[in-house]
């Protein structure tokens, strides 16, 4: 029964702009006749003797409005934060990223990312990274400041230790992983069930999939393919 009421009392605060606006909600015709006083039927509505809505004094009102506003603002801010925000970027892979953080947060676009370099170990490893899916399960911030750099793991699309030729392949919530195939490997989206070809001497990588070649120093190899989500119909 608290629930309710509470549920109830945020719509009211959306539904009306001011505590004045609550109150003559819930006046009706035949309470002005009567009383033939509108501020003296505020007054009772205020009080619970008149209307059949929620009682609500003025100052709940105001603070329900204030948090309602609060929440609202909160909301619209982290939809906005982006971890790329703010930050002087220079390497190539990060400034790539960077342009494509917003389209790959509101799923518009399901970038994969390939990376071929070293580990702090000195192995050569190499791997398919779901950069949408990274995005929701950790914090770039260090990423794009610096203090980290992005490589590949066992847990991604696709990874290959050339040292140890451990290999591991794993779907995620964006692209089911086609292994077994004479084509090479293969990322089936999840979304609209397109294919994107990764095989470099592949015409093309798939339908809206474009394939980008990023050249930096730091790493011995980065190609992103971009692929435009369209929700199958």
């Amino acid at each position: 029964m608290e629930e309710e009421v509470t549920t109830g009392g945020d719509n009211i605060v959306t539904e009306y702009a001011t505590y004045e606006d609550f109150l003559d909600s819930q006046i009706t015709s035949f309470d002005l006749y009567y009383l033939e006083d509108q501020e003296l039927a505020r007054d009772l509505v205020e009080l619970g003797y008149r209307g059949s809505g929620e009682v609500l004094k003025r100052e709940e009102f105001e603070a329900r409005k204030q948090a309602a506003e609060a929440s609202r603002l909160s909301k619209r801010s982290q939809q906005k934060k982006l971890a790329s925000d703010e930050k002087v970027i220079k390497d190539p892979l990060l400034a790539a990223l960077a342009q494509r953080e917003a389209a790959n947060r509101n799923g518009k676009m399901t970038s994969i990312v390939f990376i071929r370099d070293k580990n702090p170990r000195g192995q050569e490893i190499s791997g398919y990274i779901d950069y949408a899916y990274r995005l929701k399960t950790e914090d770039f911030e260090p990423y794009f400041g610096g203090r980290k750099r992005l490589l590949p793991r066992p847990s991604d699309l696709s990874f290959y230790n050339w040292e140890t030729a451990t290999s591991t392949s794993n779907p995620t919530p964006n692209y089911q992983v086609i292994a077994e195939n004479a084509s090479g490997l293969l990322f089936k989206n999840k979304r609209d069930r397109k294919i994107v070809n990764v095989d470099p001497k592949a015409p093309n990588p798939g339908d809206n999939s474009e394939r980008h070649i990023i050249n930096t120093s730091k790493y011995i190899q980065v190609v992103i393919y971009d692929h435009i989500n369209r929700r199958k119909t």
